[in-house]
């Protein structure tokens, strides 16, 4: 298919943004669904405590790690357009299967009907059988949910470079990725309704479906630049901007057998590898944390997510976090324009003045006796920080690396990132179920019982950016792009 020919610059690149977008949406209304319905839902039947939510988040988050590590490799070698069907058609299919554990719990301990299995007496063998086997079962859905769900990112990456010169990469990665947050804004105005009226196991199916539609669209509407009807010359011209014009046209029809490959080790030889880990180990298990416990936390003060308050302060939380996180992308855009400044620095700087919004953080649990919409309020501004962190985090490696190793970083850098969520996940759910236990003899500053295990890992999440950041600098201090031979 040969590109559309006017004089006029197409603008197709945003629809596939727009694709991303919405990709990166399903991903996380897919990664909601349990954190919306286990408390208030899920755990009635199954005879959950926090720790065993904790162990279910923590297994995913350490496979979606582990996979990330191939994951990134999977798509450079695959491609956006295969690759990332095969990604959103798995997850798709293991949020599906989530629907089937509460069936397969009662055939297995020969459990008749829903009533039966609710009023087992709680901490007897039988809900201890029935919640290990339902723990087991939901942990074996989760990772087909992590397997598929590790592709997205670093495909989207690889797609954003394919598609945006390097001064609009931040601004494209910052509007898809705030698919997070929208995914999660939706979530709780529809997964607590489909879980109240249809059950929980109908919102896990019909979630999971749309990712099998959205495949269907990338199958037509997704090619290459250079090989997409929809694309214009001026546009092309537009994308590769930053490639040396007298090897443009040479770059532009260069394919994979003969791009400059790194090998998976070759990637660890880098700082600029070790500064990206570094940028994802530290902060992304905040944003994790704040995904899978918001809503378990405002149902601890007293607002389940089935109760119109409770949607209400989710809601409101990732509409922060939505409208402020894809302002994100502007700055480093800001920087190199307005200042003249090259787009890692950029990047960097803008960086930095977001690694302070989570920092509010630490007030989240001493004021929320005040009322619930400060730390809805301050966890949303964290939130926003984490994403237009995130965004910009996302870019360096564009900035820095060969476009036939962006994927392959970025799911290294996403293996360690769900290394943090691994730990902040499962020592959460640990703590919590400890410091309830305790009582008033568990405290942190000033606060008892539950609501000092809340402190303790807000305060990791207010400084865990400042840290990053601090370490990124000084491993990579300057812009310094690898160049293969």
């Amino acid at each position: 298919m040969s590109p559309v020919t006017t004089n006029k610059m197409t603008n197709y690149r945003w629809v596939i943004c727009a694709m991303l977008f919405l990709a990166t949406t399903v991903n996380y209304m897919d990664r909601q669904v349990l954190s919306l319905t286990w408390k208030d839902f899920i755990a009635v039947d199954f005879h959950w405590n926090d720790n065993d939510y904790g162990t279910i988040t923590a297994i995913f988050s350490l496979f979606y790690a582990f996979i990330s590590l191939f994951a990134g490799r999977f798509i450079d070698w695959m491609g956006t357009k295969k690759g990332y069907i095969w990604a959103i058609v798995v997850w798709s299919l293991g949020a599906c299967l989530h629907a089937g554990c509460g069936w397969v719990t009662m055939y297995v301990e020969n459990i008749g009907t829903i009533e039966e299995l609710r009023n087992i007496a709680a901490g007897s063998q039988a809900a201890i059988a029935v919640s290990t086997l339902s723990v087991w079962l939901f942990l074996a859905c989760r990772i087909v949910l992590a397997v598929g769900e590790s592709g997205n990112f670093p495909a989207a990456i690889k797609v954003t470079a394919e598609y945006f010169p390097k001064k609009d990469r931040a601004l494209a990665t910052s509007i898809f990725n705030a698919g997070a947050s929208v995914g999660a804004l939706a979530a709780p105005l529809t997964i607590p309704v489909l879980a109240e009226h249809l059950g929980w196991e109908m919102a896990f199916i019909i979630i999971g479906a749309i990712g099998f539609i959205w495949a269907g669209l990338w199958l037509f509407l997704y090619d290459k630049p250079s090989n997409s009807k929809f694309v214009n010359e001026a546009e092309l011209a537009y994308i590769a901007q930053d490639e040396d014009e007298n090897n443009a046209a040479a770059k532009k029809e260069e394919t994979k057998a003969n791009e400059p490959t790194l090998s998976f080790l070759q990637c660890f030889a880098y700082r600029q590898t070790w500064a990206f880990i570094v940028g994802k180990l530290m902060t992304d298990g905040v944003w994790w944390f704040f995904l899978f416990w918001a809503p378990a936390y405002f149902s601890e003060l007293g607002y389940p997510s089935s109760s119109g308050m409770g949607q209400a302060l989710i809601f409101v939380l990732y509409l922060i976090v939505t409208v402020l996180s894809i302002y994100g992308g502007y700055l480093p855009k800001l920087f190199v324009e307005k200042l003249g400044q090259n787009p890692y620095a950029g990047r960097m700087r803008a960086m930095l003045i977001f690694a302070f919004f989570p920092i509010f953080a630490m007030f989240a649990q001493p004021l929320a006796h005040i009322s619930p919409w400060i730390p809805c309020i301050i966890i949303g501004l964290a939130g926003a920080g984490h994403q237009a962190w995130s965004a910009n985090l996302y870019s360096t490696i564009g900035d820095m690396f060969p476009k036939s190793a962006i994927a392959t970083i970025t799911g290294i850098g996403t293996m360690f990132g769900g290394l943090c969520s691994f730990a902040i996940n499962k020592g959460s759910g640990m703590l919590f179920t400890y410091a309830d236990g305790m009582g008033d003899a568990f405290s942190f500053f000033g606060q008892t019982g539950k609501p000092a295990g809340y402190m303790i890992v807000f305060c990791y999440c207010a400084v865990a950016y400042l840290i990053g950041w601090v370490i990124m600098k000084a491993l990579v201090p300057k812009y310094k792009p690898i160049v293969l031979e």
